[in-house]
């Protein structure tokens, strides 16, 4: 139970002509409509404004309705504290220093209303993010605005591994490189980047290679502390997302992986033990899709292979924003994203949001309960 009650800023509640009270906005997914024929709830929440603890809410609310105890407002105050609409005042302040607290002030606020826990303080979850410790493969358009969302938002240490160097073509859509960059490794140019981007953040950097399993259960054990995250933002060698499902169900260790095919961008986010695996959700998306081929027909056929991905900013930008926010969620908490799904965007059709959720399959060949488990590689 809160200390001191009050009612978050950005869930304000408001009286609709039918008399009842709407609290957490408008917004899907956060708003909730409370009937309340006698009046009682609107008073609870006008009241609850940090100075009165749960037990004066009670008297307070119960002596002016008697319809409802002092046991009742108890529990709709629990209820709504459960449901995310509530924070403590008498929490304890950010420990951050002041001007990080300066620099986070605007994003502070946007998780406090997104989240949907019974938190007492939304600096907790920024306090949490500083503690996190993310790894990321590949530093190109997905990865750079992913990388530049994550130093931007105050995750505390980002490691950037990518192999290649800058090339004149990456610019259309690679936000940390310019002009001036082109020839160096992109990992060197990164790094100078995301540092004049916030000082406060540990980024690191690793001019390398992905060639095998054992080169990604190499970079989740180094650097002391264990990764919280892993951010799979690469598309080469071609098994290089089996190979990250594989390793990480072995260490345990979360992983989103992002990306573009023409118009639609996705993310998908896995974590080992909750949902499908990426080999699952891969598997039932394959049985679901109905390609109308003829019998024998390659798979090709249907969608063109080109030796580069059509790409621009937006799309590159899109991608790489979504696999920040699924690491923003999973790190905080906030927003709740179900893990073994896919979720993408069309920008030939807006109105087309593109999910794929699929359970754990017990025939997966890399998570399945009726499957031993093979080596990552396998």
């Amino acid at each position: 139970m809160l200390s001191r009650p009050r009612v978050k800023p950005e869930h304000a509640p408001y009286r609709t002509a039918a008399g009842n009270v709407r609290i957490g906005s408008v917004i899907f997914g956060i708003g909730a409509e409370i009937e309340d024929p006698h009046g009682w709830v609107w008073d609870l929440t006008q009241a609850m404004d940090g100075t009165r603890t749960p037990l004066d809410l009670a008297e307070l609310v119960a002596a002016a309705h008697d319809v409802v105890t002092p046991a009742d407002v108890l529990r709709a105050v629990e209820d709504l504290s459960r449901a995310g609409h509530l924070e403590d005042a008498a929490a304890p302040g950010p420990t951050l220093p002041e001007e990080e607290q300066e620099r986070y002030g605007r994003g502070v606020p946007l998780l406090r209303w997104m989240d949907r826990n019974a938190t007492p303080s939304a600096w907790r979850l920024q306090e949490r993010l500083r503690s996190a410790r993310v790894l990321l493969i590949g530093i190109g358009g997905t990865g750079g605005y992913a990388a530049q969302a994550l130093v931007a938002s105050g995750v505390g240490h980002l490691h950037c591994v990518d192999p290649d160097d800058v090339e004149l073509s990456n610019l259309n859509r690679q936000p940390l490189y310019r002009e001036k960059d082109i020839g160096r490794p992109k990992t060197e140019a990164a790094r100078e980047d995301l540092a004049a981007l916030n000082s406060a953040v540990d980024v690191t950097v690793e001019h390398r290679s992905v060639d095998g399993p054992s080169d990604l259960k190499d970079l989740l054990g180094r650097g002391g502390a264990p990764y919280d995250l892993l951010l799979l933002c690469a598309d080469r060698p071609a098994r290089i997302r089996r190979w990250a499902n594989r390793v990480c169900l072995e260490t345990g260790v979360p992983w989103a992986d992002g990306g573009y095919h023409g118009p639609l961008v996705s993310v998908g986010l896995h974590v080992p033990g909750k949902g499908g695996c990426w080999e699952c959700v891969r598997l039932g998306e394959v049985e679901r899709r109905d390609l109308g081929l003829p019998e024998g027909a390659d798979e090709s056929a249907a969608s063109p292979v080109m030796p580069w991905n059509p790409v621009n900013a937006v799309t590159a930008g899109l991608s790489g924003l979504l696999m920040a926010h699924v690491a923003l969620c999973l790190l905080t908490g906030v927003a709740s994203v179900e893990p073994g799904a896919r979720y993408g965007i069309n920008l030939a059709a807006l109105d087309d949001v593109a999910v794929e959720r699929y359970p754990r399959r017990d025939d997966c060949p890399a998570c399945g309960r009726a499957t031993e488990r093979r080596a990552p590689g396998g």
